[in-house]
């Protein structure tokens, strides 16, 4: 794989996890799986329990559901390889959070896009300053039916951009349909 940012994006159960595992295990056997997703319910403890078992066992997790730079700072000697799956669950978190902390007022959408940003502005300066490579996998949520509520639209706006300036900072695009890579960008 040449480029050293990634995107991996697409709808949900497209394979993106699966595309992305078998990117980064062809980078070499060093690589740092991180987490975003929180345990609320037993059919989320599956997916993870599902997710856990096809990593190999020489890589390591680092669980963050937010502040995912700042963690990645505090290890130390960054990893060769850093996956993050995902950011559609980063973005939700974040999102999430600043409900919780705000309320669904006026002011959540501004709060909520302040926290994404500096996820992603955190991320891409730990990936500029580390080297190595980043893959990231992401949802695409635009292609489905606009949410009746305004907590979802303000989510597929946040993701949307999100996603937006991943792809353009990244040397590769894959979008995946049905288990099958497509290159929307190449290096």
């Amino acid at each position: 794989m040449s480029g050293r940012l990634v995107l991996l994006t697409g709808g949900a159960r497209s394979g993106k996890s699966r595309h992305a595992e078998a990117l980064a295990s062809s980078l070499g056997e060093r690589v740092l799986y991180v987490a975003t997703a929180g345990v609320g319910d037993r059919e989320m403890r599956r997916r993870v329990e599902e997710h856990r078992r096809r990593r190999p066992p020489s890589w390591e997790t680092l669980e963050a559901r937010r502040d995912v730079a700042s963690r990645l700072a505090g290890l130390g000697e960054p990893p060769p390889v850093v996956l993050l799956d995902c950011l559609s669950l980063l973005v939700s978190n974040a999102l999430l959070d600043e409900a919780a902390r705000c309320g669904e007022g006026p002011e959540l959408e501004g709060a909520a896009s302040r926290a994404v940003e500096e996820e992603l502005s955190g991320l891409l300066g730990w990936h500029e300053a580390a080297g190595g490579h980043l893959i990231v996998v992401s949802n695409e949520v635009g292609w489905g039916v606009v949410p009746p509520y305004r907590l979802g639209r303000i989510y597929r706006d946040l993701l949307g951009g999100a996603n937006q300036r991943l792809a353009a900072r990244a040397d590769r695009v894959v979008l995946m349909v049905a288990g099958l890579p497509l290159e929307v960008k190449r290096p």
